[in-house]
């Protein structure tokens, strides 16, 4: 085989792969105390996936997630996005990185008080290169008649749809979700989840969930368990169910 042949079967091998972790570890210096929070995580992660990952206060999810994001850097290890070590880069470099690429939705919504649902939608199009409109991201997580509306004028729930439509406004590759349904009830919860399927769905952004809510794995194709800062289990899911279906 030609090495031109080898470079064509790599590429087409790594084609429905959107970011790759090897090695990965974190540890935080606190005085004379270490804190290991990643302890040499592998994952590969495909591009449209919809991944959900578990693990008890401490076990090393949100660090993952914040260095997967470009939020923060390992001690050691490499992050490859679409083919690019994101670790090498510079602040600058990894700005760009996240406003290009990645969205955020956190547990709390972060919105602007004094601004409505579409304008806090807009902060984001207005620094993307390709952004969806406001009213249609708005529209994507059934908020079509709220967009005038003001935080305070708005559920929990909407809240968080409105942080969610702010996320994806700008068409990210990555969409990563810290706890984002921890603060709602059951019934908005799943609204929210809702949201997130149609995301992933229609606009294929591959998404990562974190949660302590073991039922939602069920609407994921992979679920992913970490403790202690490693991965401990990682499962297929043969049939991602409805978020109206989940168990919670």
């Amino acid at each position: 085989m030609s090495d031109t042949q080898a470079l064509l079967r790599t590429n087409d091998a790594d084609a429905n792969t959107l970011l790759s972790v090897r090695g990965l570890t974190k540890v935080y210096q606190t005085g004379a105390v270490k804190v290991h929070a990643l302890r040499g995580i592998d994952l590969t992660i495909k591009r449209g996936e919809l991944i959900v990952m578990l693990g008890a206060s401490g076990s090393g999810k949100s660090t993952l997630l914040n260095i997967i994001g470009g939020l923060d850097t390992p001690t050691t290890g490499t992050v490859t996005f679409m083919g690019e070590d994101i670790t090498g880069l510079r602040p600058s470099g990894l700005t760009q990185f996240r406003r290009a690429h990645v969205g955020f939705i956190f547990q709390f919504y972060n919105l602007v008080p004094s601004l409505t649902a579409r304008e806090n939608v807009a902060l984001v199009t207005e620094i993307s290169k390709n952004p969806i409109a406001p009213e249609e991201a708005l529209r994507m997580v059934g908020l079509g008649e709220r967009i005038h509306h003001f935080p305070a004028q708005l559920s929990g729930g909407e809240q968080q749809r409105v942080a969610v439509a702010r996320a994806i406004a700008k068409r990210p590759n990555l969409l990563l979700c810290d706890e984002p349904t921890g603060a709602l009830d059951s019934r908005t919860g799943v609204q929210v989840l809702e949201a997130l399927k149609t995301v992933n769905e229609e606009l294929g952004a591959t998404t990562l969930i974190i949660t302590h809510n073991v039922g939602i794995a069920e609407m994921s194709d992979r679920v992913i368990r970490l403790s202690d800062g490693m991965i401990s289990e990682e499962q297929a899911m043969n049939r991602r169910r409805k978020p109206s279906e989940l168990s919670w």
